[in-house]
């Protein structure tokens, strides 16, 4: 019977270790094109406050507008929250508009949009804590079934509108390119 192999320091391998020495390594995560290149080593990151400051503005717009929703649209106490799974909407509608403008309409776009726009200003104004939040508060209020329905319609409503918008933005920046008119 052969002798496990050791290691230089006497010891038995770990055959974890092992065995995720003999597995291919995963293929590099892609770099997010706002971010630039990876770092090299020793390299300051002073690249990235640009983008960090346009995603602090934007989310504090985007969550001043979101404020402004409730505060127009206010729910009452036990009532569905209506106003958060129409901002949680119309902010997932927005983020598909978003994309399809900057990868079709305009890739040539200014770094700071899509952190801007995108993470920040969309990312303020969407509200998925509010939503577990007020889907625990109907739970706790003796209404699972409420409960249950929002967090269906929500995530429903939310993956419909980006798809859908993105799906309709593409369309109308093809069909512009097509009648050549400038898109």
């Amino acid at each position: 019977m052969p002798h496990p192999p050791h290691t230089p320091d006497g010891a038995p391998p770990d055959p974890a270790e092992t065995h995720r020495a003999n597995l291919p390594l995963p293929p590099p995560e892609p770099v997010d094109p706002d971010l630039g290149p990876q770092l090299a080593p020793g390299e300051r990151p002073e690249r990235q406050w640009p983008v960090l400051v346009a995603i602090s503005l934007g989310g504090g717009l985007g969550a001043a507008i979101r404020y402004g929703a409730i505060v127009v649209w206010p729910t009452p106490a036990g009532a569905f929250p209506w106003t958060i799974l129409a901002v949680n909407a119309a902010g997932c509608a927005a983020m598909g508009v978003l994309m399809a403008l900057l990868t079709e309409g305009w890739p040539d776009a200014p770094r700071l949009a899509r952190p801007f726009l995108g993470t920040g200003m969309l990312g303020g104004f969407t509200t998925f804590s509010t939503y577990a939040v007020d889907a625990q508060t109907l739970f706790d209020g003796g209404s699972p079934g409420r409960a249950l329905g929002y967090l269906a319609l929500t995530v429903a409503a939310a993956l419909a509108a980006v798809v859908g918008a993105s799906w309709l933005t593409r369309s109308a920046v093809r069909l512009g390119r097509a009648e050549g008119s400038p898109a």
